[in-house]
């Protein structure tokens, strides 16, 4: 496999300050609770965790803007919050992203904004809490979210779906924008089961292993049944691309009509996968808006993903960073 030289990474991302990239999706706020354990509780078999500090990021799709604009590109990020005090930190966290960046979010009075609050002690996870609303909205906001995202369209240079099942990506929703941002830009999905018929046209779909198993309806982890699954995907959606992530086993990329091509992780330590796959599609995104192969942007987003694992919680990583992982 050619392989992505620095001086190559680095024309890219010097690009990237040039794109702009359009995401919709399941915007969320992620609450990290971070302390210490030094006791069982007399109440019952838990840890006692002494609370050292608490930090608010933003997740899901707005993870993904978040990752965009470490990177140096631009964009927006269209999606729908409750009426709530989470809902007005995720419009600070935004705001404060980048000017305008709260511009796609639509308030919806009946439901409540999505949290994820985990409880971190010495570096691992000891417990999460969702607070969440999965039933779609309804065909007023659908009509809204449409309406922005072909506004915000005439700007991008690239169209990402994260879709997180919280209801906001609905099937009516992709069968009016997909074909209208398929030909115009790049459009990229990180799909979940429930919608994946309606996933089309898309330029790529980035499942990871266990969703490509579940939607090609196969159970072989080689590497050929990673293969056989892309295969079926591509096939059953007609998508141009099909990029499954792996894990430690890294990504594997097939191309229309080309044979697959396995790209090897470059995480070096594994400390937190959380928001890895936001970490991916926004590096896949800006990087194809740059004007990379897709070859090329795969390699960029497995460098990328190796960064943000080595890194405890919802982290990004920046430009200068994901340089300094090229030879």
């Amino acid at each position: 496999m050619p392989q992505l030289t620095k001086t190559r990474a680095s024309e890219i991302l010097r690009t990237f300050g040039e794109r702009k990239v359009l995401v919709l999706g399941d915007v969320m706020l992620d609450e990290f609770v971070w302390g210490d354990v030094t006791r069982i509780s007399p109440e019952g078999p838990v840890p006692v965790v002494d609370v050292r500090r608490e930090s608010v990021h933003l997740g899901g799709a707005a993870n993904v803007l978040a990752n965009l604009i470490a990177l140096g590109a631009h964009g927006w990020v269209v999606g729908v919050i409750g009426n709530d005090f989470a809902g007005e930190r995720l419009r600070d966290e935004l705001r404060q992203l980048n000017s305008g960046g709260d511009s796609g979010v639509i308030v919806d009075e009946t439901r409540r904004s999505t949290t994820k609050t985990r409880i971190v002690a010495h570096s691992q996870l000891v417990v999460r809490a969702d607070r969440e609303s999965r039933a779609p909205i309804d065909a007023k906001l659908e009509t809204q979210i449409v309406a922005r995202l072909k506004e915000k369209l005439a700007a991008a240079d690239a169209f990402v779906v994260s879709d997180y099942d919280k209801g906001v990506v609905t099937p009516g929703i992709l069968r009016e924008i997909l074909p209208f941002a398929y030909e115009r830009v790049p459009v990229l999905v990180d799909p979940k089961l429930r919608n994946f018929s309606s996933y089309r046209p898309a330029t790529l779909i980035t499942p990871n292993h266990h969703e490509a198993l579940r939607m090609s309806d196969t159970e072989d982890h080689s590497d050929d049944g990673s293969h056989d699954a892309a295969r079926i995907i591509q096939q059953k959606l007609g998508c141009d691309a099909v990029l499954i992530t792996r894990g430690d086993r890294g990504m594997m990329l097939l191309e229309s009509g080309g044979q697959p091509v396995y790209v090897e992780t470059a995480a070096r330590e594994v400390y937190d996968v959380t928001g890895a796959g936001d970490t991916v599609i926004a590096t896949l995104a800006g990087a194809l808006a740059a004007g990379a192969t897709m070859l090329e942007a795969a390699t960029l987003a497995t460098h990328a993903a190796g960064i943000v694992v080595g890194k405890v919680g919802t982290a990004t990583a920046t430009a200068s960073e994901l340089l300094a992982t090229f030879e």
